[in-house]
């Protein structure tokens, strides 16, 4: 399976990979984004299975990178790690189709818990 990984921090991408090891999952190729313009790019090359986003990023946000994701018709697994966590947010990001929204700072657990029923 291949994830494709969108945050501005190199580090939270890091870290983001070390908590779907611990969560158990294995098997698992990475494409890594540096913001929502190149993640938007890297879906229609690299055709990931699932896409984890961050919310605030330059160039193109999370949300606008999902936005014209599922305008474009891409349905692909989407989810969020953040800590933009509020009842606002959390709707948006239902509304335009994101799976999940796990919250910083986060555990093994979290990511298991979200990912769980799309990764297994």
């Amino acid at each position: 399976m291949k994830i494709l990984i969108a945050d501005d921090s190199r580090a939270m991408r890091m870290v983001i990979r070390a908590m779907l090891r611990e969560a158990g999952f294995r098997g698992l190729n990475f494409v890594e984004a540096v913001d929502g313009a190149d993640a938007l790019v890297k879906v229609g090359t690299e055709s990931p299975d699932l896409v984890i986003s961050d919310w605030n990023m330059p160039n193109k946000t999370g949300i606008e990178f999902l936005q014209e994701l599922r305008a474009a018709g891409n349905k692909v697994t989407f989810g969020f790690v953040t800590t933009e966590v509020s009842h606002e947010q959390r709707s948006k990001a239902s509304e335009f189709g994101a799976a999940f929204v796990i919250a910083k700072p986060f555990s093994a657990k979290d990511f298991e818990l979200a990912l769980g029923p799309h990764l297994n």
